[in-house]
Order: structure tokens, then C-alpha cells, then sequence
């Protein structure tokens, strides 16, 4: 701006030498006076040309000034991390990669923040199966912790926080009788979320962005501590379990599932789908997967209900799951002893043989 600023200077007084001083009292800093005698034609371009200079200097200066001031202020770039854990993710699946990433379009619930759109990540054997389900539920349909909030008080409704306009129905919920495939809608947003019923009221368990306690926090979080930034998430994480849900909670007989498939709109085919899945047989197979039979261990009966459901939480302990050669891996059980071990330890049942 500054440089502009001296050549408008210079051009002035260029512009002011050029003129016979003033019969009367020549002043260096006026630019009257009576020009020489040059033709009128040269007059007219030195005018031309100061005025227009000056003019393009001017208009270039304001609209550069005008971009500078009406451009958004970008805070820091916190999610960077996250942006690159993202891209990885979407790498790794080289095929049906969707053409929009829906989980980013719209406003999102306040874990978005700092957990992103694959909150899972741990584990790679599993993680993405269970980031495959954030796009149908809420971090606290799985996660809200049983011991604060008690599962009779809660019900289980479709929301879309993203305040997208959509007309269909939500993803996921019915097929298509002629390809059999989902059908295709515009609701990509709605998620399975949780409701604490409590005097009456219906309180959302999930914390979306246009909440008051998320604006505040999205708002500040760039000048906060990072001291003030854990107590305010410590208050957001109050009713939360970190361990979520098994999958045989809801991937169960429809009576027996935590989500109640027909109240929320799925059609037969998707109830018969969702609670047929062989979630067993994916159990049994993937040894990084979470399995029952590791919630034995530390957690008590009531948490294990709430993680498993009630049949597997009464589940004992048989001596044919300990000699399951498939045990091993997942710590539940001591390893199995080679057979020629176990002839020495026990020669009754060597000697049977």
C-alpha cells in the first residue's frame, strides 16, 4: 500500500515541476500555475496518463484491501492429523469408494471434532467394521455408559443433526424387491441416536454441534489450554463408555436386540438381514476381533449384560472351551497343552487309549 502511496506522490510532483511557478508567490508544495508552452495535445496525454495511473493504482489498491478484509479468518488447522488418517483410510478402500463423503457434508456431532469420521482405529482387524456403523448410529447408542444412564430410560429414534433437507427415507432400512439391493434415497444424514427419558422429558444423549455447550466449546477451543480443553471434554465425556456395545447386542433375534429394528422403520427383509448376520462365525474367525468371552474377565455381571446382552453374560465357562485349540489367542484361557504333555500329567486317559 505504501509503494502505491509514493508513486501517486511522484507522480504529483512530477506533474508539479512540469508547471511555470505562480507569478505571484511560488510554492514548492502547490501545483498551480500556468503550463509552458507546449501544444495541447501534450497536455492532454500527460493528464491522460497521471490521472489514469493514478486511477488503475487506486482501484487496484481498494479491491485488494476489499478481498482482504470481507476473506473469512481460517483458524489453525487442528484436524491435519486427522485429515491425513482420513485419506489413509479412504486409500485402503481402493474399491466401492462412494463419490461424496457424507460423513463430512453438514453440521456433526461435537466428537466429530476430535475423534473424526473413523473414530476407530486400534485395531486393524476390526476397524472397519466398526466405523461402517458410525454411518448409521451415534457415539452414544453405543456408548453411553449403563451404570448413568440405565438402558430402561432410554429409546432409540432416527436424527439428522447434519440440518441437510432430505425427503426419503433413512439409508439402510429397506431393499429394493427388483435388484435387492438398499435402496437408493437422499437420507444419508439420519442416524440411530439415544434419548434418556427422565420426568417426562426426552433428553438427547448426543452432543450436536448447534448444542450450546458445542458452539461455546468450537468456538474457544483455539485459545484454550489444553488443560481447559480436557475438563470441558471430561464433561462431555461424563456419560460414556469407552468399551461399546458387542455386536450380538443388536445383531440378535428382533426380541432380543437393543435396537428395535421395527419401531424405527426397517422393512422385514432388513430385520431378518440385520439380525441374521453371522457375527459368530466373524467372532470365531478373526482372532484381533473383541470376543465374548474377553468381557469375563474384569468386568462384572451388569457390565456384561449391557455389553453383551443377557444370555452371553450368564455364559460359564466349560471345559470344552478351554480345550478349544481356538482360545488360545484371544487370552481367555490358559494355551492347550500339547497332547504328549497332557498323556504325562493324566496317564489314566493315556493308558485308555
Amino acid at each position: 500500500m505504501w509503494f502505491v502511496v509514493f508513486l501517486i506522490a511522484l507522480l504529483v510532483i512530477v506533474d508539479h515541476k512540469s508547471r511555470l511557478p505562480n507569478e505571484k508567490k511560488p510554492n514548492l508544495f502547490s501545483i498551480a500555475g500556468k503550463r509552458g508552452n507546449h501544444p495541447i495535445w501534450a497536455w492532454l496525454t500527460s493528464a491522460l496518463l497521471l490521472w489514469a495511473t493514478i486511477g488503475l493504482l487506486l482501484i487496484s489498491t481498494g479491491y485488494s484491501m476489499v478481498k482482504a478484509w470481507t476473506k473469512p479468518v481460517e483458524g489453525p488447522k487442528i484436524l491435519t492429523k486427522l485429515d491425513e488418517e482420513r485419506n489413509a483410510e479412504k486409500l485402503r478402500h481402493f474399491h466401492n469408494l462412494p463419490e461424496k463423503d457424507f460423513a463430512l457434508m453438514g453440521k456433526k456431532p461435537v466428537c466429530f471434532y476430535c475423534h473424526g469420521d473413523f473414530p476407530h482405529a486400534k485395531k486393524p482387524m476390526v476397524r472397519s467394521l466398526l466405523n461402517m456403523h458410525t454411518q448409521f448410529v451415534g457415539c452414544f447408542t453405543c456408548h453411553f455408559n449403563e451404570t448413568k444412564v440405565p438402558e430402561n430410560s432410554v429409546v432409540l429414534r432416527w436424527l439428522n443433526y447434519s440440518e441437510i433437507p432430505t425427503t426419503g427415507k433413512p439409508f439402510g432400512t429397506d431393499v429394493d424387491p427388483v435388484t435387492g439391493d438398499l435402496i437408493k434415497t437422499d437420507d444419508y444424514f439420519s442416524k440411530i441416536v439415544a434419548y434418556q427419558i427422565a420426568d417426562g422429558k426426552e433428553k438427547l444423549l448426543e452432543i450436536p454441534e448447534t448444542a450450546p455447550e458445542a458452539k461455546e466449546f468450537l468456538s474457544l477451543r483455539n485459545k484454550m489450554s489444553e488443560q481447559d480443553k480436557d475438563a470441558v471434554k471430561k464433561t462431555f465425556h461424563a456419560r460414556i463408555n469407552p468399551v461399546g456395545r458387542f455386536c450380538t447386542r443388536c445383531h440378535a433375534a428382533e426380541k432380543d436386540s437393543f435396537i428395535p429394528l421395527r419401531e424405527l422403520g426397517f422393512s422385514e427383509k432388513r430385520i431378518s438381514a440385520v439380525t441374521n448376520l453371522n457375527i459368530v462365525g466373524i467372532v470365531q474367525k478373526y482372532r484381533e476381533f473383541y470376543l465374548p468371552m474377553i468381557f469375563n474377565k474384569g468386568f462384572s455381571l451388569e457390565k456384561r449384560e449391557a455389553l453383551l446382552g443377557h444370555a452371553a453374560a450368564d455364559q460359564k465357562i466349560t471345559e470344552e472351551m478351554k480345550d478349544d485349540p481356538r482360545t488360545w489367542w484371544r487370552n481367555s484361557f490358559a494355551p492347550p497343552q500339547p497332547q504328549e504333555d497332557a498323556d504325562v500329567k493324566n496317564p489314566s486317559t493315556s493308558s485308555k487309549k
